[in-house]
């Protein structure tokens, strides 16, 4: 299997830009705010920006090497790209859109056509034009265009940007299914912790142009510096019960069991979950009469006071989980370090990030 191995410096203009990280099979996510340098990194992996010192490898293959002169243009680099448009050609139907890699650079391709089309669900669509798309499908046509190039890495830079919410949501499951499909390295450039969270098997974090750290998407997630709505903790577990009288699904995690609604789930399904930090109270003391179907023992391990909210991060077992309460209710609850308090999650609040391989 190929790995990426990245090790460059360089400036975009007078922004300078140092990245060291090495990305094995599966999705690897660039991640930070706007303007941070992540598109800019993935230039010099494609080979469409240059950097002035470094080497990036993968397979045995040197793509760049500035103290050996090596500086392989982006068509030989064995790259698919997708970008934050689809860049179709308007004059091809989606057929002759997702075969044209394939046939302008004459290869017989490893991909069936077939395989491709249903992993993204374009059946319906192969006799229709571009302009007659949504801008959810375009994108998807694009993705497939990429993996029917047969690449040695995928590189995606934004490819949801331009898309609302509601074709956000529509194209992601698809993106899942790529993501645990493929077996080469997958690039994926984000600001969007949603996606992250969703698709990422690592995340890189960047920030002003360097590497600020490296990680799974709970690690780097979980203590993301962003504003409110980016407050939130991953878990990864295994479905180890299902409900199907009542939809739900009881997942097997590090610190104990954790329920919660779902009809998608199977009885052995490795799965990341995601439990956003307003959705869990406190409590001193375990309760009988509740709706509420998870009640936690965690222990406080720290109390961050945010003007008049407070974030509590507290060990559940060996995995973290993040709370945010009013700063009167921390303090009504006594909350200090080492003390042992009950989370209390709705199963209906938890969400399913993404169904792991």
């Amino acid at each position: 299997m190929e790995t990426l191995e990245v090790d460059i410096t360089g400036k975009a203009g007078t922004f300078a830009i140092s990245a060291q990280f090495v990305a094995e099979p599966g999705v690897t996510a660039l991640f930070g705010r706007s303007g941070a340098g992540k598109s800019t990194i993935l230039k010099m992996i494609a080979g469409t920006a240059r950097p002035e010192k470094g080497r990036i490898a993968a397979g045995g293959r040197v793509f760049f090497d500035g103290a050996a002169g090596i500086n392989l243009p982006p068509r030989a680099r064995g790259i698919g790209f997708v970008f934050q448009e689809g860049r179709l050609f308007p004059h091809l139907s989606v057929r002759r859109n997702l075969t044209y890699a394939r046939w302008a650079g004459r290869r017989a391709g490893s991909r069936a056509l077939d395989e491709v089309v249903a992993l993204l669900g374009l059946e319906a669509h192969l006799d229709r034009h571009p302009e007659t798309l949504s801008g959810g499908e375009r994108q998807r046509v694009a993705i497939g265009r990429a993996l029917l190039a047969d690449p040695q890495i995928l590189l995606m830079d934004e490819p949801l940007s331009s898309l609302d919410r509601e074709r956000r949501g529509e194209i992601l499951p698809y993106l899942e299914a790529v993501a645990n499909e493929t077996r080469i390295p997958v690039l994926y450039v984000s600001h969007d912790t949603d996606e992250v969270a969703r698709l990422a098997d690592r995340v890189v974090a960047i920030e002003d142009g360097r590497v600020r750290a490296i990680g799974t998407a709970a690690e780097i997630l979980g203590r993301s510096p962003g504003g409110d709505q980016d407050r939130f903790s991953i878990l990864e577990g295994r479905v180890i019960e299902v409900d199907a009288r009542y939809g739900t699904a009881t997942v097997q995690v590090g610190g104990g069991t954790i329920e919660l609604s779902s009809e998608s789930l199977a009885l052995g399904n490795s799965v990341r979950l995601r439990m956003d930090a307003a959705d869990i109270a406190l409590a001193t003391a375990a309760h009988d009469g509740l709706s509420i179907r998870n009640q936690l023992r965690c222990e406080v391990r720290a109390v961050e006071r945010r003007g008049n909210s407070a974030d509590v991060i507290l060990a559940f077992g060996d995995e973290l989980l993040l709370a945010r309460i009013t700063a009167k209710s921390a303090d009504a609850l006594g909350l200090t370090e080492g003390l042992q308090v009950i989370a209390l999650v709705k199963a209906v609040s938890i969400e399913r990030a993404r169904l792991l391989p």
